[in-house]
């Protein structure tokens, strides 16, 4: 059953367009990621959603009704914050209550789901604390805790990790894909700018920039094939190294141009390309991850001097300098890598591995 349906969504802030044209079909029990970079309409949609912000035109459904005029409370949905939002005179038990007692819920069901939600969430033992008492962490599981209470047919958060440091980061989403787990008929929309959040908790991401969407699928079918160079370069970290090159051999496989500090050389790739696109320009890309130092006599992509080293212990990253085209290069190699600034290296990749896009951004299928 589809649990969400977003048709043709555009919102507008009077001469000011923001959104332009979402479309957007979201399963019942789906975990769904909205990412981008600040400012490309994520949160607006997100409230848009809940009914805190006018749609300008298009239609939304959730479970099969239009909800476009219907008020926030009737929508069956509940948000989690970026801020907890708790009252800070009520205890962990009161806020979780609260928003029921509104809605003149009886007393013993009440009971009951604050327990309920207390044990999901591990807050049992502090249901009779007041937040001031409470970690960073333990707060935002209360404010997760509020919106459970409220048995919603959709689940929106907005950012409810970027106020907490980085191990509470990590305690608390695993927290959340424990409660999705325990949640399956429960669709829940997710915002964030931490592509590590995306990754481990979405069964789909929407990759969002300048109000449309770039790109909707699953985590690694984003990450191996990227549509474009804006998701080629958004997901991943670090970024996929991208250096512009000449088709010179079109068809099944593709040969460009790729020029290095080494001189000019030919790379073959795994992607088909039209017999008309050759001599045109293009846009070659490697992820950090895969490139690996090339042995003696092994053809090589990229060659240049190792100046920045980031000794991360379980990667290094290594900046390398003088590449032709002033285009920067980075290589993620395992473990610890010593002993390399200043030297020159060559590098390379497995075939299957390297990306081509065309000279305004759009992928090349992958043979």
């Amino acid at each position: 059953m589809t649990g969400l349906v977003l048709k043709d969504i555009r919102k507008s802030y009077g001469p000011v367009k923001v959104l332009h044209g979402i479309d957007l079909q979201i399963e019942k029990g789906e975990f769904i990621v909205f990412v981008g970079p600040s400012g490309c309409g994520k949160s607006t949609l997100l409230r848009m959603i809940a009914g805190l912000e006018d749609i300008t035109s298009g239609e939304m459904q959730i479970e099969g009704e239009r909800v476009n005029e219907v008020p926030p409370s009737k929508r069956g949905i509940a948000m989690v914050f970026q801020s907890y939002a708790l009252y800070p005179h009520m205890t962990v038990y009161d806020n979780m209550a609260f928003g029921m007692r509104i809605a003149g819920e009886d007393k013993a069901e009440i009971d009951r789901r604050v327990r309920a939600a207390a044990e999901k969430l591990q807050l049992t033992a502090y249901l009779e604390r007041l937040p001031k008492a409470l970690s960073g962490g333990q707060r935002q599981r209360v404010a997760i805790g509020r919106a459970i209470c409220r048995n919603p047919k959709v689940f929106l958060f907005d950012e409810p990790l970027s106020n907490l440091d980085a191990a509470l980061r990590v305690a608390t989403r695993l927290e959340i894909a424990k409660l999705n787990e325990s949640m399956p008929d429960t669709t829940m929309i997710y915002v964030t700018h931490d592509q590590v959040e995306a990754m481990t908790l979405a069964d789909r991401i929407v990759v969002l920039s300048a109000g449309r969407v770039e790109q909707v699928g699953a985590p690694l079918e984003l990450y191996e094939r990227p549509a474009n160079l804006f998701v080629a370069k958004f997901i991943g970290s670090p970024a996929m190294n991208i250096v512009p090159v000449t088709i010179t051999e079109a068809g099944r496989r593709t040969t460009v141009s790729l020029g290095s500090a080494g001189g000019t050389r030919e790379v073959v790739i795994d992607v088909a390309t039209p017999s008309d696109h050759v001599g045109k320009k293009a846009w070659f890309g490697v992820r950090p991850e895969d490139l690996r130092i090339a042995t003696e006599g092994e053809k090589n992509l990229f060659s240049g001097v190792v100046g920045i080293v980031e000794a991360l212990g379980e990667v290094t990253l290594l900046h390398l300098e003088e590449l032709a085209g002033d285009e920067p290069v980075v290589v993620k190699l395992p473990g610890i890598v010593r002993d390399v600034k200043g030297q020159t290296l060559a590098f390379t990749a497995d075939p299957a591995k390297l990306h081509l896009f065309d000279a305004d951004g759009h992928s090349y299928r992958k043979s």
